[in-house]
């Protein structure tokens, strides 16, 4: 699984703010068939994706951070962050996967 961070705090998004990050990875211990193989991220919609370059960084310095403390139960291997109208900045800032549905299937109805 991937742990959703909700860096921009938004209220429309799910996932864990950065303060409650520690304390869940604390407690995920105690599932050992839950393999944790890195972060989520979404950003909230700009149409200028340089205002919120800000989240793609901060998930990076997180997913660093986490990854640094070497968590026997732990592998972060992907960081998840970009969608179709922001991907390219997310990726500059360190994201190994995306997501571009809209980009390939169209808007949803």
């Amino acid at each position: 699984v991937l742990i959703q961070v909700n860096i921009a705090k938004e209220e429309s998004k799910f996932g864990l703010n950065k303060d409650e990050i520690w304390t869940f990875i604390e407690n995920i211990e105690k599932y050992p068939f839950i393999a944790v193989k890195g972060l989520m991220v979404m950003a909230p919609f700009d149409e200028e994706s340089e205002n919120i370059r800000y989240v793609f960084k901060e998930a990076k310095e997180l997913f660093e951070e986490i990854r640094k403390k070497d968590i026997d139960y732990i592998e972060m291997k992907h960081l998840s962050m970009g969608m179709t109208n922001d991907f390219e900045v997310a990726i500059e800032e360190g994201a190994n996967l995306i997501r571009v549905g809209t980009g390939i299937f169209g808007k949803r109805k």
